[in-house]
């Protein structure tokens, strides 16, 4: 895909740490007409979907839109829409009620799936010996109930069990949390990745470690992994649309109120075949599947 510099600021604005949209002030020089500008604010995951979609129109289409993405989590997003601070928000989580509460007149837009893969590295002997674990022994790994891997199984070594989990106030640990871990938490001393990718990266570092990631990240590394099925279900396509795969979450954008011309247009791309096929291309489920 050809990249121009208004592509590349985009990008930018996603790795900004912060999460802030300032100093990505681009300019359509291509139009005589006043650019509109859509800002999303919210899900790391979600980001760079929005972010190829559009670099994809601008090159495309004469529609006089500029789209920022900044990426500060899924709670952020909601709060950008409810201090209307961003015209969309992006979650990779369901609303709670109580945020439900705060935003009139609220719009909501499934826009692909995702799930969280279990995984160990492949080296690690438990490869070898199962291919699955259950919630509860998921739980007690987790949660540092078993400390070693030979406390989960005497024929294991005594190597103490590397837990790796994505920050604990983000969407992802949430899911984590409310499908696996029910009210027990996890390990004090857990790590906290700053990505998925990070997170995966660590687990194919460590042969005692083991971590959760997002679907598309996980099978991007797929060799570099063993996948654990949850309660005998695997990670798949299949398990996961039919919902008996069950560490799943929503990619939903939010708005207060009615799109206006230009959002719709942008919505109406993220819903066809451009948008869709960028979600499956960088690894999450299409609503369309």
């Amino acid at each position: 895909m050809k990249k121009t510099a208004k592509t590349i600021l985009a990008i930018i604005c996603i790795l900004a740490v912060a999460g802030i949209i300032t100093g990505c002030n681009g300019q359509n020089e291509t139009s005589e007409m006043e650019a509109t500008q859509i800002l999303f604010d919210g899900s790391s995951s979600l980001a760079p979907v929005i972010a190829t979609i559009a670099a994809e129109l601008e090159e495309q289409s004469t529609q006089p839109i500029e789209v920022f993405v900044s990426s500060a989590g899924s709670g952020q997003g909601i709060s950008a829409v409810i201090n209307q601070t961003a015209n969309f928000g992006m979650l990779a989580r369901d609303l709670r009620d109580s945020e439900r509460e705060q935003i009139p007149d609220l719009h909501e837009y499934l826009v692909g799936i995702d799930a969280l893969t279990v995984a160990i590295n492949p080296q690690n002997p438990l490869a070898a010996m199962r291919d699955g674990l259950t919630t509860e022994e998921i739980v007690r790994i987790f949660s540092g109930e078993y400390a070693t891997w030979q406390d989960f199984d005497p024929a294991l070594p005594d190597e103490e069990i590397v837990v790796i989990v994505r920050d604990i106030g983000g969407g992802a640990h949430e899911v984590f949390q409310t499908n696996i871990m029910g009210d027990v938490d996890v390990r004090a001393d857990a790590i906290q990745a700053p990505s998925m990718g990070a997170l995966i990266n660590r687990v194919i570092e460590n042969r005692n470690a083991i971590g959760y990631a997002s679907f598309g990240v996980s099978f991007q590394n797929q060799q570099y992994l063993a996948f654990v099925a949850v309660d005998g279900v695997a990670p798949n396509v299949e398990n996961i649309l039919n919902g008996s795969y069950v560490i799943q979450r929503p990619l939903i954008l939010i708005r207060s109120g009615q799109p206006d011309e230009a959002e719709q247009y942008f919505l109406d791309a993220v819903f066809g075949d451009l948008g869709q096929s960028i979600i499956e291309e960088i690894g999450f489920i299409p609503i369309a599947n």
